[in-house]
């Protein structure tokens, strides 16, 4: 998120994250300030998104608005979090879950 005076880094804590399939995983992304503050948040929402890129594919929405789920992705998907911290989480890892 770009702002000239209000930029947002958001960071995500591991790079990867070796699972086994059947297992289940999270990935964390911490912002740098509140989401729930600012000009861009007048309406309420915090627009925090997950994204997968599958190798050689362009990327795929998986979350939006924290916790919704895009049309077509498993319900083994879950967003989570407020503020500065957020969280993919993943019930049951399939091999299929790959991203880069």
């Amino acid at each position: 998120i770009l702002g000239s005076d209000g930029e947002v880094v958001m960071t995500q804590t591991q790079l990867s994250l070796p699972v086994t399939s059947g297992e289940a995983a999270s990935i964390f992304c911490r912002a740098s300030q509140s989401l729930l503050q600012g000009p861009k948040c007048l309406d309420g929402n915090t627009y925090l998104y997950w994204f997968r890129q599958k190798p050689g594919q362009s990327p795929e929405g998986l979350i939006y608005k924290v916790s919704n789920l895009f049309p077509g992705v498993p319900g083994r998907f879950k967003g989570s979090g407020s503020g500065i911290d957020f969280t993919l989480s993943i019930s049951r890892v399939e091999a299929d879950d790959v991203g880069v």
